[in-house]
């Protein structure tokens, strides 16, 4: 089962997966879909409470703010780990990992 496809990447049966990400510094457009960029890095300090764990990508020369919402708990750390082991690494690689082991 790859990351994208996986029925947990999602909260209240939206999906998660991939985020819509918002600029955050650059010239670029201000708003990108899609598998697209290069992960940067990972934010997830409040995951537990909030549900939520922020991504940085980088696309062209701009910086994008993006945000899973993850309603599995156990999942999302599950997450969260594989996600800071791929920095550096292209959102579709990402995307297309196996994730057949949190089924």
């Amino acid at each position: 089962m790859l990351l994208r496809d996986h029925p947990l990447m999602s909260s209240y049966g939206i999906p998660s997966w991939p985020p819509t990400w918002m600029l955050f510094k650059g010239t670029g457009p201000s708003r990108l879909t899609g598998e697209i960029g290069v992960l940067k890095g990972i934010r997830a300090n409040d995951f537990p409470s909030t549900r939520r764990c922020f991504l940085y990508m980088q696309h062209e020369e701009s910086s994008y703010l993006g945000c899973l919402l993850l309603y599995d708990i156990a999942f999302g750390r599950q997450v969260i780990a594989v996600l800071q082991c791929y920095c550096d690494h292209s959102i579709a690689e990402i995307g297309s990992l196996d994730v057949s082991h949190t089924l």
